[in-house]
């Protein structure tokens, strides 16, 4: 049982830096190659919250990452007293917010399909 307990908090470690890791990254490209770059941003971020849902057949697989997502979001959108930022405040930006944070309610709410028997 420990070892289970120990192995689903090395998985909820890694989702964390994954999300953080993805919204870093999806900061970066959704304002670069705009539509394209956000649809691509908010696929990564799909997947690492559905990735988290699979992986650990929890919710809180979700949660996790999806709480890196959102604090690199928050702390990448607060930019530096001289100015620079990576959000300048348009409409991609908004779009990137909202839909990643929807992305994580839709994975978080998912019903869990049995696994089939062999």
């Amino acid at each position: 049982m420990n070892g289970r307990v120990n192995g689903r908090v090395v998985w909820y470690v890694v989702l964390f830096v994954l999300g953080v890791l993805v919204a870093a990254a999806g900061s970066l490209v959704q304002s670069a190659w705009f539509p394209g770059g956000l649809l691509l941003a908010l696929l990564g971020a799909a997947g690492v919250f559905y990735g988290g849902l699979r992986a650990t057949e929890t919710q809180l697989g979700v949660v996790v990452p999806g709480a890196g997502w959102l604090l690199a979001v928050v702390l990448l959108s607060f930019g530096r007293p001289e100015g620079d930022g990576v959000f300048t405040g348009g409409l991609s930006e908004m779009i990137y917010l909202l839909g990643g944070m929807a992305l994580a309610v839709m994975c978080a709410t998912m019903v869990k399909l049995p696994r089939p028997t062999p």
